[in-house]
């Protein structure tokens, strides 16, 4: 009964964490809120089943974990140079329908993978493309000729 109890706290706790700090669609997510994401299922996981048998101890780890999820996603939107560390930034892989290889070796990424990217965004052939980005969030973005 006392796993119920501490899993039903974190449950709450969390439940009002995500809504305190915002909510992301997967698609968007940075690497912050992935590490985010991550530590805080494992973290529950050891306040719950595991020897951290408080859940004072879960409650101040994922606090911690969020207000430093939160600090990097302020100085991100305060600052371009942060925001270029923690983001990264935009790469292009296609220039003028020619792929550009060593930003794709780079990224371990073929020329497969930006076809079908492409293709999703109805680009037949790679002399349609002006400019192919990988975006900082790992989406593609394409200009057409």
């Amino acid at each position: 009964m006392d796993i119920v109890l501490r899993a039903a706290a974190a449950y709450v706790f969390i439940v009002v964490l995500i809504r305190v700090t915002g909510r992301r669609e997967l698609s968007s997510m940075g690497p912050t809120d992935l590490v985010l994401l991550v530590v805080i299922g494992d973290l529950i996981q050891n306040g719950v089943t595991q020897s951290d048998m408080s859940v004072t101890g879960v409650t101040i780890a994922v606090t911690t974990f969020a207000l430093l999820a939160l600090g990097s996603s302020y100085l991100a939107f305060k600052s371009r140079r942060m925001r270029r560390i923690i983001e990264g930034i935009p790469l292009i892989v296609v220039q003028d329908g020619v792929p550009v290889e060593p930003n794709l070796r780079s990224e371990r990424m073929t020329v497969d993978d930006v076809m079908e990217e492409a293709r999703r965004q109805q680009i037949e052939r790679l002399d349609q493309i002006k400019w192919g980005v990988l975006e900082a969030n790992g989406s593609m973005s394409f200009i057409k000729r």
